[in-house]
């Protein structure tokens, strides 16, 4: 039998001093366990996360584990991208008979089409760091993380606001698939120029294009059911305390731009260097929709000092000079 020396083996006993040895090794383990155990529990989180920061008491981040999980989830690499990440689609199509477009590259065993807006913040945030800046992002109107997950893979924190649940919970997939936790704070809410709560429109099957204003929620898909709803809305001055640099503002929330502007005079008063390159959607048909206009808007971008302004598509870039 292979074991059968077990069996003739002399019984042996510690001897005192390996004894004395052994005891006063375990001693030793368990207090290091303990001061281990008393650090991870520790009430100040890391100060790169921007939960620390948060100073408004009436709005607490949105919790991605305590948030039911979405499904299906469907999700792929962004393709083309010096930065790669993954992001789960909201808007999966009529599946099976008519899926997404990404849906259908990913059964080609293509990657997901790469957003605009995605490889926009990566190159702009280089460019920025170049010059030896470093601060947060803020993305207005977050979707799914598009724009959000472009920026934390490159290790900036980022503050996001997206009052969609759906694409809440689309968000808390990727922050799960980039392993971004620590550098992700989101809030269910919209972003404008007052504390309150307003009514928000989201189109059936189309959670992109939800807006506050009715017409402009509707306005590229008239034909798509639009289900009307309480969110919370909250400046963006309320948020972001003075002493925190901000590296980029990214704005995209189909014509309510003029308020989200308005809501972050403060941020945007800051001296140059030190306020936030902006990126805002500038469609003026949206604008309208919210009796605004773009306009309206370079003159408040002025009054603030962003004096120069390039349009790039239906995106205007914005800076201080």
């Amino acid at each position: 039998m292979a074991n059968a020396w077990k069996r003739h083996r002399p019984a042996s006993f510690v001897a005192p001093k390996p004894l004395v040895l052994l005891l006063s090794s375990s001693l030793l383990l368990l207090l290091f366990f303990l001061l281990s155990s008393r650090s991870s529990s520790n009430p100040n989180p890391s100060p790169n996360t921007l939960k620390t920061l948060i100073r408004h008491p009436t709005i607490k981040p949105f919790d991605c584990y305590k948030s039911p999980q979405s499904h299906p989830v469907i999700a792929n690499i962004v393709e083309g991208l010096k930065h790669p990440f993954l992001y789960s689609l909201s808007d999966l199509g009529s599946i099976p008979e008519n899926p997404t477009k990404n849906i259908v590259r990913m059964l080609k065993g293509k990657l997901f089409r790469r957003p605009d807006i995605s490889a926009t913040v990566q190159e702009v945030i280089e460019k920025i760091r170049a010059e030896g800046k470093n601060g947060i992002f803020v993305d207005v109107g977050a979707n799914v993380g598009m724009a959000s997950f472009a920026a934390a893979v490159m290790g900036v924190r980022v503050l996001a606001f997206e009052p969609v649940f759906e694409n809440l919970q689309r968000i808390c997939d990727g922050v799960y698939f980039n392993r971004v936790g620590d550098l992700m704070t989101v809030f269910e809410a919209a972003a404008s120029d007052r504390l309150e709560n307003i009514t928000f429109h989201k189109l059936v099957g189309r959670l992109d294009n939800s807006a506050v204003s009715a017409a402009g929620a509707k306005l590229a898909f008239k034909s798509n059911e639009e289900i009307a709803l309480q969110v919370r809305s909250i400046p963006i001055d309320e948020v972001i305390p003075e002493s925190e640099p901000v590296l980029l503002l990214k704005i995209d929330v189909q014509g309510w731009e003029y308020h989200v502007l308005k809501g972050a005079s403060k941020l945007l008063s800051r001296k140059k260097g030190e306020a936030p390159y902006i990126i805002y959607e500038e469609d003026e048909r949206l604008l309208q929709a919210s009796n605004s206009s773009a306009k309206e808007i370079r003159d408040f971008l002025q009054s603030v000092g962003y004096h120069e302004c390039t349009q790039h598509g239906t995106d205007a870039h914005c800076i201080k000079k």
